[in-house]
């Protein structure tokens, strides 16, 4: 912690005039969990204030000396952001305090390729000779090293950008960066985490979202075209690859014969034939490497090369909560270690520091993710409910309708109906939710010829940066017209996204979110099933139901934001589900056809939307 901070944080007031519903509570529990070396996880509605409700109590902790660093861990850039704005609102408050945004190499190089070699990137050409100067200049300069003040002292002291932000992030008091820079066991931050003695604090934010990247950062897999196009443009350049290579080739060969007609195979025993092959294999590429230095710049080889080091290197943690999952489509033959329940790894991850905070719009229910997010009894669970009017949102559940794989050919008429009503009750944005493009595309195309005086646009599959700009910058302030959006439920605009007052009134979500079946989710299940007899709820219950929460999270942003959601399913009217709803979904109202929603929605925008009871 720098010199001056001690006072600025001792002198720090709470950055707004009053604390809103929710966040006193929060920031309260925040800090015992923190100065009692416990963990702790938060559901919270947007709206809380949630990053400066954990920021704010974390800060003071360490003007108390009860924790050296903070981590404020992400899985998307925006909420980077945010954590990075509360930071700088605090500095007006008169925060001294050095903050430092890690952007991923591949991101931040300014390259074409990443390749660190002093033949190909100048930056790292004497970079060892000038790395001194810059981080002096940069840190007496700025306590805001986010990525562009990072960017603009790598290229006035000609230096790697990413080394330049790795060296920094050692004199910073909060290091705001990607989940894998703590939990990855091939990315984390050795130079904080090598002995698990920090006294750091982990602020996690989007909380729900690391279940899933565990299980990727845990698990590894390789593919047999990797080999194979490896295998082609060295053939006849290295006797000891070729020779490698092609036993490789036909081990997978006969993994794929192994898999049968069913297409796959699940063992939970190692492949430890398979590991030898891939030990010859790395040891062949690094006498290769040795003696070709060129070699380095060749991408298709080196990312097969670390890639296979991953994989070897996630034996080390294959225990019971693993299997080996072998799976072919056509030629292709995937190999993968694949983590079942990532809770042990999470649990020993999170004692690289003192304390966490775990919190999101969506972690419900809390014991499951307490649970599956490396917690155990003793830490503690906190529900928040929503800080605004509950009558300025109208839920309606729509039960009559059967969205079952099945059955969604033949309810695509009964939906578009509904959405048609849906949006004729006012002018306004809205967004359509499907749980597959199918699905949306199909409904879409009904809607668009039923309803041609409506504009409707449909999410396409593979969006590039600018395009889904334009797609978001199409929800227009007061528009002049009614404009409806289908999009697909998990997709990229259905978490993250910030339409506030009429730049989104409504959201219409078609399914419960199950995630699509297949064979590695129920090998989720089926262990679940075996542990704890909830295998069904982990699998496909839980994860559906946090994507349908945070694509309605999409309508209310604000306290003056006012909107409606619809959710179609006839699973809505089961317990299970309902037991799952935040405390702000309860005034819910059941409708049985257009009708009937066309009534209670009349109602609600004349009346309900006002805040009249």
């Amino acid at each position: 912690m720098g010199r001056d901070s001690g006072p600025s944080i001792k002198a720090l007031q709470f950055p707004f005039p009053v604390y809103r519903q929710g966040q006193r509570e929060l920031a309260v529990q925040a800090y015992r969990a923190i100065a009692g070396r416990k963990k702790l996880f938060v559901q919270a509605p947007t709206g809380t204030g949630k990053t400066i409700s954990v920021l704010f109590p974390a800060i003071k902790a360490m003007g108390e000396a009860k924790t050296s660093k903070l981590f404020y861990l992400t899985a998307k850039t925006i909420t980077r952001q945010v954590a990075e704005e509360a930071f700088e609102r605090m500095r007006q408050g008169g925060l001294k305090m050095k903050t430092l945004t890690l952007t991923a190499k591949e991101k931040i190089c300014f390259c074409e390729k990443p390749v660190c070699h002093p033949e190909y990137c100048k930056y790292a050409k004497g970079h060892y000779d000038r790395i001194n100067a810059a981080i002096l200049d940069a840190i007496k300069e700025s306590d805001d090293l986010s990525r562009s003040v990072i960017e603009k002292y790598a290229q006035k002291h000609t230096v790697c950008p990413f080394e330049l932000s790795l060296d920094l992030s050692l004199l910073a008091d909060c290091v705001i960066c990607d989940y894998n820079y703590v939990f990855d066991p091939r990315a984390h931050l050795r130079r904080f985490f090598a002995d698990n003695s920090g006294d750091y604090v982990f602020l996690i934010d989007e909380a729900h979202n690391l279940v899933d990247r565990a299980r990727e950062m845990f698990s590894a897999k390789l593919d047999k075209t990797a080999f194979y196009q490896v295998k082609k443009a060295y053939k006849g350049r290295n006797k000891a690859l070729d020779k490698i290579l092609n036993r490789i080739n036909k081990k997978m060969i006969d993994l794929r014969h192994q898999c049968g007609e069913q297409g796959y195979l699940i063992t939970t025993e190692m492949p430890a034939d398979f590991l030898s092959l891939l030990q010859q294999y790395t040891g062949t590429c690094e006498l290769m490497l040795k003696e070709n230095r060129s070699l380095s710049e060749d991408s298709a080889f080196l990312q097969l090369y670390f890639d296979v080091l991953g994989f070897t290197a996630i034996t080390e943690f294959y225990d019971e909560r693993y299997v080996t999952f072998v799976e072919t489509k056509r030629d292709e033959v995937t190999v993968k270690l694949f983590c079942l329940d990532p809770s042990f790894l999470l649990g020993e991850a999170l004692k690289r520091g003192s304390s966490a905070v775990m919190f999101s719009a969506t972690l419900s229910p809390l014991e499951y993710f307490r649970e599956v997010l490396g917690g155990g009894e003793a830490d503690h669970i906190l529900s928040l409910d929503s800080p605004f009017d509950h009558r300025k949102l109208c839920v309606l559940t729509a039960d009559s309708v059967s969205t079952k794989y099945k059955e969604r050919e033949q309810s695509a008429h009964q939906i578009t109906r509904m959405i048609g009503s849906f949006v004729a009750q006012k002018m306004g944005n809205y967004i359509v939710y499907f749980p597959s493009y199918k699905y949306m595309n199909d409904v879409f195309a009904e809607f668009a010829s039923a309803c041609p005086d409506i504009t409707a646009v449909a999410q396409e599959a593979s969006m590039a940066e600018e395009e889904r700009e334009r797609f978001l910058l199409s929800f227009k302030e007061n528009p002049e017209k009614t404009y409806v959006a289908f999009c697909v439920l998990g997709g990229i605009f259905s978490e993250g996204i910030d339409l506030k007052g009429s730049r989104l009134i409504g959201t219409a979500i078609v399914s419960v979110g199950l995630p699509q079946l297949s064979v590695q989710q129920n090998i989720i299940r089926d262990y679940f099933n075996s542990k704890n007899g909830l295998g069904y709820e982990y699998a496909y219950m839980y994860p559906g139901m946090n994507k349908v929460m945070q694509a309605a999270g999409r309508v209310i942003r604000s306290e003056n934001d006012i909107g409606a959601v619809l959710l179609i399913d006839e699973r809505y009217s089961n317990k299970k589900y309902i037991k799952l709803f935040p405390k702000h979904w309860m005034r819910r109202r059941n409708i049985k056809d257009s009708k009937s929603l066309e009534k209670n929605l009349g109602l609600f925008w004349q009346t309900g939307s006002k805040g009249n009871p």
